[in-house]
């Protein structure tokens, strides 16, 4: 049986903190593995000579963050690390016999390899790269930053320089803007099936992520109000543009609301908006009604081309110091090539191009996720990466993904995405830009929709990749 190696004499702090910090502990190192059966509450109680609630509580936290599940009349189980179950779905790089629809990532073509070709010649072409020679300041140089300013105003975005900073794209602006607020036990809202980035910032940044009900147009405002007026909240992240990996699209009503609850109630809000350059409606930012509470996080890396990793954080003024020692501390700045080849591109109108050349290709793919999958599409938009899409009940998310890497195709299942206690949806991600071209992806689409219609093998298992 499996016993911690730790003091739980009580005088370096609670025994069931202690608990789960070596709970975790053995399952990051490997020493816990995927599937093993815990042990008993009453067990591990004798065993460690405490209390059944002290045991209790510590497998109640460690469950709370992803690293245990429950099973009725069966015990407690070792959860996958994040990194595995994230690894496990989401491909690390292209694989030649498999058509990749299980990251989410604007498409590549030789459109947009033409535009880096011709950049990098450019730059090659030009005698002095000023840009080069500094790493300070930390927020990024002003210039930059200006013109990623003049770009957010022109999608409602209201920033002054001071309190504008360039990230390496949405995910380390998004952990930055987490850093600056969250301490250790504070409590982070999301949707209940979110992006695994911010279920892995849970785990590093030590706070206790919350799960709330969503519905088409995201999180449900009278739910997100019920859980600060219950317990002490203090932030909110959220996705209100094609909502990862469900992708919902919150309404302008809908955002108005939930601003009021947050302010109300003093809860920062953390918006995600790395997809409003491909929305065509004009629909405010959450933040835009929170100045001194709201987040705003953007990157060019999801509608332009993956590999343009440079972003922007928007944050509260009293809070732009802050914000820029953690970023200091964490990556000290944006890397100045990227802020310096996205600067160029927005300021020449590339990115504008980019844009529309991107909203075309999603429009023709999504037209074929609707057309070849049919009802079992959950929620999908004209100008969406992705699409979440229901898997026939007679076949299992592991065993549906597993036939179709059998057969070509790689997606996502919810696994990556699941915060603490939330039921398996039953449904997949596809993402549509990391097919080579449209016929790639019509084919991954024909391919899933046959197997859909077929009965899984009656010696299914689950399968972990």
């Amino acid at each position: 049986m499996w016993l911690p190696d730790i003091d739980l004499s009580g005088e370096t702090g609670p025994k069931y903190k202690a608990l789960v910090e070596a709970i975790i502990t053995d399952i990051e190192s490997g020493r816990l593995r995927h599937d093993v059966r815990m042990p008993t509450h009453r067990e591990l109680a004798y065993r460690l000579k405490v209390s059944v609630q002290t045991v209790s509580a510590a497998y109640k936290e460690v469950e709370r963050q992803g690293y245990l599940r429950s099973e009725r009349r069966r015990g407690t189980f070792v959860q996958a690390r994040l990194t595995d179950r994230a690894s496990s779905f989401i491909l690390d790089s292209r694989q030649p016999d498999l058509v990749d629809l299980s990251i989410v990532r604007a498409a590549y073509t030789d459109f947009h390899n033409d535009l880096s070709r011709q950049m990098h010649a450019k730059l090659t072409e030009e005698p002095h790269h000023g840009w080069m020679e500094s790493c300070r300041p930390v927020a990024g140089f002003d210039y930059h930053r200006d013109i990623g300013r003049n770009w957010l105003s022109g999608m409602g975005v209201d920033v002054e320089i001071p309190n504008l900073l360039i990230t390496n794209g949405a995910a380390q602006g998004v952990f930055t803007a987490l850093s600056t607020v969250i301490q250790p036990d504070d409590v982070v809202l999301t949707e209940s099936l979110t992006d695994h980035g911010v279920i892995g910032s849970a785990s590093i940044l030590r706070f206790k992520l919350g799960a709330l009900p969503t519905d088409d147009e995201g999180i449900l405002p009278d739910a997100f109000e019920q859980e600060c007026r219950t317990r002490q909240i203090r932030a909110l992240v959220v996705t209100p543009i094609f909502t990862n990996p469900t992708n919902c699209l919150m309404g302008l009503e809908r955002r108005k609301r939930i601003a009021e609850i947050a302010e109300h109630y003093g809860v920062y809000v953390i918006e995600d908006d790395v997809y409003r350059p491909l929305l065509e409606e004009n629909l405010p930012p959450i933040t835009s009604f929170l100045p001194k509470l709201g987040f705003h996080v953007s990157s060019l890396t999801k509608a332009v081309m993956p590999g343009l990793r440079t972003g922007f954080l928007a944050v509260p003024a009293h809070l732009s110091i802050r914000a820029s020692s953690v970023l200091r501390v964490t990556g000290w700045m944006g890397t100045p090539l990227m802020a310096e080849i996205g600067a160029r591109w927005i300021a020449d109108g590339t990115v504008d191009q980019a844009v529309t050349v991107q909203r075309a290709l999603m429009r023709e793919r999504q037209a074929l996720v609707a057309d070849i999958l049919g009802d079992a599409v959950v929620r999908h938009h004209p100008t969406s990466l992705s699409a979440w899409v229901r898997i026939p009940e007679h076949w299992q998310e592991e065993w549906f993904a597993s036939e179709l890497r059998k057969n070509g195709v790689a997606v996502t299942i919810s696994d990556p995405f699941m915060t603490v206690k939330v039921p398996r949806p039953n449904a997949m991600r596809i993402c549509l830009g990391g097919a080579p071209d449209t016929p790639t992806v019509q084919h991954a689409l024909i391919q899933i929709r046959h197997t859909m219609d077929q009965m899984p093998g009656v010696h299914a298992f689950d399968v972990m990749y």
